[in-house]
């Protein structure tokens, strides 16, 4: 008779299902890693824009929106958007969820998303958020 069987029936009879032991480990004997403390200060710097969509926008083909079309935490109108790289990253927040890496682009020129089968709709707000770390 096959031993596999043997242990699920008997395990299946009762109920009950069979664990490898698990090991204590007494945690001081383990080292933990090294404390690193950076020199000097990190300045994070913050710039949003923002953009409240007009007409719907129909992203089948995808589409770029220009930079000219936002505005700033003040409501002044922008030419470009600040970038940092390589010491920050960009979000992008369409009507306030935040949405995947994958799914756009931002240069200091432009906003492009990518193809979906999808419509953002007039009144929709579309706010990028663009951070930036500085060592002092």
């Amino acid at each position: 008779m096959d031993p596999q069987k043997l242990i699920c029936d008997s395990c299946c009879e009762n109920n009950r299902v069979l664990w490898p032991r698990i090991k204590a480990v007494d945690i001081c004997s383990i080292q933990p890693p090294p404390v690193v403390t950076p020199g000097g200060t990190i300045i994070p710097t913050i710039n949003r824009y923002f953009y409240i969509v007009t007409e719907d926008i129909d992203l089948t083909n995808g589409v770029t929106l220009l930079a000219n079309l936002f505005t700033d935490d003040n409501g002044d109108p922008v030419s470009e958007f600040k970038l940092f790289n390589p010491n920050g990253y960009v979000n992008l927040y369409i009507n306030a969820v935040m949405q995947e890496g994958g799914a756009y682009k931002v240069t200091p020129d432009s906003l492009t998303l990518n193809p979906f089968n999808t419509t953002i709709f007039a009144g929709t707000p579309i706010i990028i958020e663009s951070l930036g770390f500085q060592q002092m």
